[in-house]
């Protein structure tokens, strides 16, 4: 199957009425819309994870999914999300991009053994396959992707 013909799926939520949705990635330009209230589902900025949908999402996207691991009174963490943001504009399609609140969402983080924050890590095929901690620039983060494509 060559590149033009190849689909790349995510499963995420709309952030109106949380109904799940599979999203065709390689149609995203032409606006996607939830199945249940119809409105629009953005992938241009990070989107909101939480413990109970983590690994359906994670689980469910053809593409990696790139994780921030956060909170809301995380100085570092502030500083990094201007570059989350720049990244899942620019490689919209490409890459899944999701915020867990760690306060909020305090058993996905036990889970993967988020000791410190912020830390992103990135997930290919429901596997974590790079992590990265500690409020780095935008190129480290872009490295941490390419290290988990690799």
């Amino acid at each position: 199957m060559n590149e033009s013909t190849r689909t790349a799926r995510a499963l995420v939520r709309c952030p109106f009425c949380l109904t799940f949705n599979r999203v065709d990635l390689t149609r995203i330009r032409d606006r996607p819309t939830c199945g249940e209230c119809h409105r629009p589902i953005v992938l241009d900025r990070p989107i909101k994870l939480t413990d109970d949908d983590f690994d359906r999402i994670v689980n469910g996207s053809d593409v990696p999914v790139l994780v921030d691991f956060h909170a809301d009174w995380c100085g570092p963490c502030k500083v990094i999300a201007p570059s989350l943001d720049e990244i899942a504009r620019e490689r919209m399609g490409q890459l899944l991009v999701g915020k867990l609140d760690t306060d909020r969402n305090p058993a996905t983080a036990t889970k993967l053994k988020i000791t410190a924050l912020p830390t992103i890590a990135v997930f290919k095929g429901g596997r974590e396959a790079a992590r990265q901690t500690g409020a780095v620039p935008k190129r480290v983060i872009e490295d941490v992707i390419a290290r988990a494509s690799g």
